[in-house]
């Protein structure tokens, strides 16, 4: 049988017993990086075969590992911190299993995007996890500015500051939260309006893995009238006024022509 196991995210103590003990049955340990997953499992006295099983070689290994399966071994899963699938490997080796009516549980445990939220103090009745922002995140955060529940999302220390300036540039008041180094020595939660987050991380930097929460809310630039909108972005961003009504087409998703005309009607 397939068990997914989860792993702690930095502290090497947040590990179920259920799950030290499952890694210890294990027949073989999928993981995606050998070398990083032998300082847990040797810190636990765990001993088993482990294999290579990450995003570049997950479908190549795919008929192996079912074939194991299929012969009652049994194998656990991890990925290099956190919970498998949770923008790790294994949902394309889940799926195959339920195709082929394999058994498979998981076990649950330490959670990047969760711990995030738990230290963000903001509402957890209703949120979602939208994984790792794309390069261009623009996209992304007008809908989840427009959610009105709490947005989780994964974001590198490299693009962070990028990231909250493109957030300053439509709700400068909206409340997040950055969470780095969660459960490490280090660990960190700075909250507030985007405008201080952004200001606090230019100033002292960012490093370690983050997490970015935002508070739900409506998207102001919907409702804000487009002159303002247009100062905001130029005053945010030092745009030029034909920059800022670039910018401006693009967040409401109108033709530039439209708000061209609009601004230059007098």
């Amino acid at each position: 049988m397939l068990t997914l196991v989860a792993t702690p995210i930095g502290h090497l103590g947040d590990i179920s017993f259920r799950a030290i003990e499952v890694l210890k049955k294990a027949d073989a340990i999928l993981c995606e990086d050998t070398r990083r997953s032998s300082i847990l499992l040797h810190h636990y006295g765990i001993e088993k075969p482990l294999y290579s099983y990450h995003k570049f070689n997950e479908r190549k290994n795919l008929e192996v590992i079912l074939g194991r399966l299929r012969d009652g071994a049994e194998i656990a899963l991890i990925s290099d911190a956190g919970t498998p699938c949770l923008n790790d490997p294994g949902s394309i080796l889940v799926q195959a299993c339920i195709q082929e009516g394999l058994p498979f549980t998981a076990v649950p445990g330490a959670c990047s995007p969760i711990m995030a939220l738990l230290l963000s103090g903001f509402d957890s009745s209703r949120f979602q996890f939208i994984g790792f922002l794309p390069k261009k995140p623009m996209e992304a955060l007008r809908a989840a500015l427009g959610y009105p529940g709490t947005t989780v999302a994964l974001e590198s220390p490299e693009r962070l500051i990028d990231t909250l300036e493109d957030l300053a540039g439509v709700d400068p008041e909206r409340q997040v939260a950055v969470a780095r180094e969660m459960t490490k020595t280090f660990e960190e939660c700075k909250r507030g309006p985007v405008r201080e987050v952004l200001r606090y991380f230019r100033e002292k930097g960012v490093k370690g893995e983050v997490c970015l929460v935002l508070a739900g809310g409506k998207l102001p630039s919907e409702e804000m009238p487009l002159d303002e909108l247009i100062e905001l972005l130029q005053e945010l961003h030092g745009l030029s006024l034909k920059e800022a009504i670039k910018l401006a087409a693009s967040l409401l998703k109108r033709p530039k022509s439209e708000i061209y005309r609009i601004v230059h009607k007098d």
